[in-house]
């Protein structure tokens, strides 16, 4: 969408993937009140400086207070192409060091960082250990030995296809629709990292950290697989989990029509996870 105030005299439209770690931020949306620093605020900040004018972003999706991204794709407009090296190189002179620019490209008028959008892709990293990691803590959920990848892997198979997520969504969503259409979906084990990787058209509200939550009771033993396909038919968010802490999960994919021709992004923690294709644009 258009900015209002540059409507009267020739714009351009960039788009941006970013990466950043979400610790020290209050999610990504722009906050009314000042004393809460976002992701939002400081790339506008600095993009603002180098377009000379006001620079308004929109984003694939609103990550939550310490949620990380290796990809997270923007979109704004500017009276002035600088040029997508300027862009890049310039953002990163002025952002904080835990937020980058990765790339950037001029797109046609008809993109758009949010409704052009295919699918997101999320990874929620899991630690095992009997003592808590001091260098990863904030970057994975810290968990004692013993999870059952496999029966954590078998439930989540339950969450594919076009579903009612009312169990998985936050009391405070305001979503339309609680439905939503996971193509994608896998929890595996290297080592003491367990990793959930889900992809869909788009995710609820504290969704991916809902169903994250529930897993864990499963891969504890504390639930049997079965139990996700009961909480998607009871459509209930108060018998589901409890909702998994933020500092594993991490938005690593947006995927758009290949007429856009955006380039890909960092998929990290590297895994052996095989690579999600693009699904059918009418999905």
């Amino acid at each position: 969408m258009s900015n209002p105030q540059l409507d009267k005299e020739q714009t351009y439209r960039i788009a941006l993937a970013l990466e950043y770690v979400g610790a020290s931020y209050s999610g990504w949306q722009k906050q009314s009140a000042p004393q809460l620093n976002t992701v939002q605020h400081e790339l506008e900040q600095a993009l603002s400086k180098i377009a000379d004018h006001k620079v308004t972003v929109s984003c694939a999706g609103r990550t939550d207070s310490g949620v990380h991204a290796t990809c997270q794709v923007v979109h704004f407009e500017c009276k002035i192409d600088r040029g997508e090296k300027a862009w890049v190189i310039g953002s990163n002179s002025i952002l904080p060091p835990d937020i980058r620019v990765v790339w950037a490209r001029n797109v046609s008028d008809d993109f758009h960082a949010r409704f052009s959008a295919l699918f997101r892709r999320y990874q929620y990293v899991i630690l095992e250990g009997k003592v808590e990691s001091a260098i990863l803590a904030g970057r994975v959920t810290q968990q004692r030995p013993g999870l059952d990848h496999h029966a954590m892997n078998e439930a989540a198979q339950l969450l594919l296809g076009e579903r009612d997520f009312t169990s998985f969504r936050a009391a405070g969503c305001q979503s339309k629709t609680p439905n939503r259409n996971v193509h994608a979906v896998s929890v595996t084990r290297s080592g003491n990292f367990v990793l959930l990787d889900i992809q869909a058209n788009a995710f609820l509200q504290h969704m991916v950290r809902n169903i994250a939550g529930s897993l864990l009771s499963i891969g504890r033993g504390e639930q049997d697989p079965r139990w996700i396909g009961q909480l998607l038919d009871a459509r209930d968010r108060g018998k589901a989990g409890v909702t998994a802490s933020p500092d594993g999960l991490y938005l690593v994919g947006v995927g758009y029509p290949a007429e856009f021709n955006l380039p890909d992004c960092l998929i990290f923690p590297p895994t052996n996870s095989p690579p999600i294709n693009n699904p059918p644009i009418n999905n």
